[in-house]
């Protein structure tokens, strides 16, 4: 079974592009909501880093969710798309002194903090500007995931967190400080993650934090888990929404709140991976030794995450009903890694075809570069096209 796309439409546009089905995100949107309704204190905050599309922002601000920033850019692209102040959480190892200032002016909700000098940063630009910054640590869990891993963050030897043997001196160190309010506690342990255990073990580690901090007479408002529940790459139009139940019930059944705490999440993939689709189209096909090339204008430049991660993704020629040809599809950068699969069944492919490469919607057009001085590829939805 293949995606619905409007083919007429595309043969106008220029190739590569980004489509982005905005009722598949809508759904998945619908899908979120639905489960933490059922949730006392349940938050979600959009991952920014995962697709910033204006259009795509605006939904999910719609929406009602807030948004997880690693960047100034990604604060400023949220003010854009009209998300309140309240609902902004900025992340990330090392932010520089203007994004800081820029998340103090905007009086956003939670800086989450890494480090003891980046806390003493915040400080003291928070004094300059006579205000008191809201924080959370980044308890680094030590905690593997089942995924890449160039994408796990959890593990001691990531550069990402605190200790947690660090983490009450850290607090304790913080509570002194005239112009930093302690919060909350954050967490990520990685992405791309399908098997729920991954989730419960960071329960029980939040839960041994939890015991450790009111032995010492601390206690935090918000727990924050971050991310990083998977899609099914495999299967775009069988399974569009992920398991958003299964994710959220993980943590109802396995993390202990404190009366009055709130749980906050930041999915960024599993919010928008499954609703885009890169479109490319076939420029020449190859007959090699052993095998057949099926050459498309779209590159690494537009979709990096096969070369970088050796990640799949499903490929449709959305103009072919011919019986199924096994080709090799890959781009025109001047780079051996530029593939997009090895001997992967399509359609009968000729020149002109177009092919969707599916589940494109994360780390896609955000992480798009310009090299071989390529243009950088336009996102268009459906409503506008």
């Amino acid at each position: 079974m293949k995606g619905k796309f409007p083919v007429e439409k595309f043969q106008t546009l220029r190739t590569p592009f980004y489509y982005y089905d905005t009722e598949v995100l809508r759904q998945t949107l619908r899908a979120i909501n639905a489960e933490i309704a059922k949730h006392e204190g349940y938050n979600v905050h959009y991952a920014v880093k995962a697709n910033a599309n204006a259009q795509l922002l605006r939904i999910i601000r719609e929406a009602g969710l807030g948004v997880d920033c690693v960047s100034g850019g990604e604060i400023e692209a949220s003010v854009r798309a009209g998300f309140p102040s309240s609902k902004i959480v900025f992340a990330g190892v090392g932010k520089s002194d203007w994004e800081i200032n820029l998340g103090l002016d905007n009086d956003i909700f939670c800086f989450n903090v890494e480090s003891i000098p980046e806390l003493e940063v915040i400080n003291e630009l928070a004094a300059a500007k006579g205000k008191t910054a809201r924080v959370a640590f980044r308890l680094n869990p030590n905690v593997g995931a089942h995924t890449h891993a160039n994408i796990t963050t959890g593990l001691a030897e990531n550069k990402f967190g605190i200790a947690m043997r660090d983490m009450v001196p850290v607090i304790e160190h913080a509570q002194q400080l005239k112009n930093v309010q302690v919060v909350g506690l954050h967490f990520h342990i990685g992405s791309q993650i399908l098997d729920m255990g991954d989730f419960e073990a960071l329960c029980n580690r939040v839960n041994e934090l939890q015991d450790e901090l009111e032995r010492h007479r601390i206690r935090v408002e918000h727990i924050n888990v971050g991310g990083g529940l998977g899609i099914d790459y495999e299967h775009p139009n069988r399974v569009p929404i992920p398991d958003f139940k299964a994710y959220f019930d993980t943590y109802a059944k396995k993390l202990r709140l404190r009366p009055g705490q709130t749980l906050h999440f930041e999915l960024g993939r599993a919010v928008v991976a499954q609703c885009g689709s890169l479109i490319t189209r076939t420029l020449y096909i190859k007959e090699g030794a052993t095998k057949k090339f099926a050459i498309v204008d779209a590159g690494f430049t537009d979709l990096i995450r096969p070369a970088l991660y050796q990640a799949y993704h499903k490929i449709e020629n959305i103009t072919s009903e011919e019986p199924t040809v096994a080709y090799d599809v890959v781009g025109p950068i001047c780079e051996s890694t530029d593939v997009f699969a090895k001997q992967t069944d399509l359609n009968a492919t000729r020149r002109g075809d177009l092919l969707a490469i599916r589940s494109a919607g994360a780390y896609g057009e955000i992480m798009a570069s310009q090299y071989n001085c390529r243009q950088l590829p336009k996102g268009y939805t459906s409503e506008d096209i």
